[in-house]
């Protein structure tokens, strides 16, 4: 039975949905905006976005009892493929090799005017 996660250490969900749920073998983190927790507020860079989303993938996966290191599939959405490159540097920082399959792609809007929104799928 899929169980549901849920930390303070990442924004609340703010539809009907998850942050996390663990199901078998693994934690499906749902896409996380760059909202701080405590604030519900977001840089104004990419940089500061993408270290903020995956800082909230990191405190979901470990309130679930996984890691960034576990993690097998990564889904990166942009407003804007221009901002590849800053958002790749700062993607490097949190992941090392063996690195998880990842697709990268552009989208049109993001809720809240955000530049990046990041989901993954770990391993427990």
């Amino acid at each position: 039975m899929p169980q549901p996660i849920a930390t303070k250490g990442a924004p609340a969900a703010i539809g009907p949905y998850s942050q996390a749920v663990k199901t078998g073998p693994f934690i499906f983190v749902s896409g996380q905006l760059p909202l701080d927790p405590a604030t519900g507020e977001m840089s104004p860079d990419i940089r500061g976005q993408v270290s903020r989303s995956l800082g909230n993938i990191r405190s979901i996966l470990e309130a679930g009892g996984s890691s960034l290191a576990k993690v097998v599939r990564v889904g990166v959405f942009l407003t804007d493929l221009k901002d590849f490159q800053a958002a790749n540097e700062v993607y490097g920082e949190f992941f090392k090799e063996p690195y998880p399959a990842r697709v990268t792609v552009e989208v049109s809007a993001l809720p809240r005017g955000a530049k990046v929104e990041i989901d993954a799928v770990a391993e427990i």
